[in-house]
């Protein structure tokens, strides 16, 4: 059999395999609405980029879509961990590559919904993880357990102060993670993220909503989440095992509502504070976006709603274009 040339094409499928959307931005303003508005036009599918919404039974606090909120277009990575596991963030690229590389095979395109910074660079992106060691690993966690997170997150802003803004104080795991990676590696946690490189043809939208329209929709949606019944999910998950879960428990939400349960604050004082950390995470979330120069960012002010549709698609049809 001779062998082929080297000049032989590429299958028609690997030609016209669609390039991957990302949907990005801080929480509340818009992606899940603009990313299920897009599968429909585009003939695609969801892929969550939500790390929370990955865990089943989750539902409330995360602002997870509902099945008619859908509209019909299939959602892929939802509901995939129990409480008690502990998120990964390496097992999350696997699974994400993979329905990503199925949609693509298929001529699907996949749009990449969330805002959990770390989830989309690893779905998207030239990325490995540092392997872990279960010594460091375990004396980090003992020294967690004694001490409580805000000593490590401080040990963490002196060795990596990027690391230590990106991460939130109270969340123990990744600090622990982060600290970790540094002494294996002898470099900054953040020295480990690749550059911008994405190992898939990929236009990333970002969804930006000026602080204080983001601010009050944040703080009308944590009242919706507490009329729905939060209280009532959080609880029927405590019985399921989310105080054990080193991940499920931090959430945001979850966190606050499990603290009020135990007795150690009022339900509206864990209302209050939900409505606070969770503006200072999106505070977070848009810094990190920022960062990346590949985002092209588009107003999901509610003025412009009507159009944010559109102008994405306008953007897409440039971006692929050229």
């Amino acid at each position: 059999m001779n062998a082929a040339p080297d000049s032989a094409p590429a299958p028609a499928s690997a030609r016209s395999a669609p390039p991957v959307v990302a949907v990005v931005g801080p929480t509340a303003a818009g992606k899940s609405d603009l990313g299920v508005a897009l599968a429909r036009h585009l003939g695609g599918e969801v892929v969550n980029a939500d790390s929370m919404q990955l865990y089943r039974g989750m539902d409330i606090g995360t602002a997870k879509l509902t099945p008619e909120e859908r509209a019909g277009v299939p959602h892929h990575l939802l509901d995939v961990w129990e409480v008690t596991e502990a998120a990964s963030v390496a097992e999350y690229q696997r699974l994400a590559r993979a329905r990503i590389d199925r949609l693509r095979a298929e001529g699907r395109t996949p749009v990449l919904v969330g805002g959990s910074g770390l989830y989309v660079r690893g779905a998207i992106d030239a990325m490995e993880f540092p392997g872990t060691d279960p010594a460091v690993r375990s004396r980090l966690e003992a020294e967690l357990a004694e001490h409580g997170p805000g000593e490590l997150h401080r040990r963490l802003a002196a060795a990596d102060p990027e690391a230590a803004r990106a991460i939130l104080p109270g969340n123990g795991r990744r600090i622990v993670r982060a600290l970790e990676v540094i002494e294996i590696t002898g470099r900054p946690f953040t020295a480990n993220l690749p550059g911008h490189e994405s190992v898939y043809d990929t236009v990333q939208i970002g969804v930006d909503v000026a602080r204080p329209e983001l601010d009050a929709r944040i703080a009308a949606r944590v009242d919706r989440m507490w009329q729905a019944g939060l209280v009532d999910e959080v609880r029927a998950l405590e019985a399921a095992g989310l105080r054990e879960g080193r991940t499920a428990s931090r959430a945001l939400g979850y966190q606050q509502v499990l603290s009020a349960l135990a007795g150690e604050c009022t339900e509206e004082e864990a209302r209050t504070e939900t409505v606070r950390a969770t503006k200072r995470f999106a505070r977070r979330q848009d810094s990190w976006f920022r960062r990346d120069p590949r985002v092209h960012w588009l107003s999901g002010a509610a003025d412009d709603r009507g159009q944010l549709t559109g102008r994405a698609l306008a953007l897409l049809e440039e971006a692929v274009t050229a």
